[in-house]
């Protein structure tokens, strides 16, 4: 192998390492964002919203590094795709940073409403799923395991399962008298930043499949639809 190709390659190793260095920066903030959220800590709070200048910052120098090698080596097949992945994958990465940041905001928001036993373990289980969805999508990237990446979207079914509960609970509480509507909107949002990031893992598993294999969740819509315009096809 030239010298050219084995730079390229450890450069490829490079922008692979500090994806996952990414990926664990955003998987802490999960938990953090939700003591932050539980223990009313407005101090803790700003430390996390401002914590998120460091993901901003990473995320950029990753996507300036993955340009720089399309542009200089003109990758082909698993090179290529392994680089288009890595962006797609810092993209889907600092969404769900930023969906901690909006836990913090909401806590800020909720600053004096109390939130009864239910809707306190709902918030717990959610964010242990979502930080569990998101392990197990980093390492199947980090192992190129498309078989772990498959299983993302099955294992989301819990997350949006605690959802429904969740959003029924505040409801619940709200009929009780429990939770005004300003808070209860705001606790409703607080279960939709939980449920984007699974939503956000489940994207970086298919991400991974596409990068093992080549396939994406759209080829398997476009095989649909040329299927359906063949002169033999149903259509027909």
């Amino acid at each position: 192998m030239s010298d050219i190709r084995t730079q390229f390659h450890a450069e490829l190793d490079g922008i692979q390492a500090e994806t996952v260095r990414l990926a664990a920066m955003v998987t802490e903030r999960i938990p953090w964002g939700t003591e932050v959220l539980l223990g009313s800590d407005l101090a803790e709070a700003q430390r996390l919203i401002d914590a998120d200048d460091d993901l901003d910052v990473l995320s950029i120098e990753l996507e300036e590094r993955c340009y720089q090698a399309l542009v200089l080596q003109a990758p082909m097949a698993r090179d290529l795709r392994a680089i288009v992945t890595a962006l797609r994958l810092v993209s889907e990465l600092e969404r769900s940073g930023d969906l901690m940041v909006n836990v913090a905001k909401a806590m800020r928001r909720l600053y004096g409403s109390e939130m009864d036993p239910k809707l306190r373990g709902l918030v717990s289980r959610m964010a242990e799923e979502a930080q569990r969805l998101m392990l197990v999508a980093i390492d199947s990237y980090a192992e190129a395991d498309a078989g772990k990446a498959a299983a993302l979207d099955d294992m989301d079914d819990r997350l949006d399962t605690l959802h429904t509960e969740y959003i029924q609970a505040i409801f619940e509480s709200h009929r009780a008298g429990n939770v005004d509507l300003e808070a209860g909107v705001q606790l409703a949002l607080v279960g939709r930043y939980y449920e984007r990031i699974g939503d956000h893992a489940v994207n970086i598993g298919e991400r991974v499949r596409y990068m093992v294999t080549g396939w994406l969740p759209e080829h398997t819509g476009a095989a649909r639809a040329a299927a359906r315009t063949e002169p033999d096809g149903p259509d027909a």
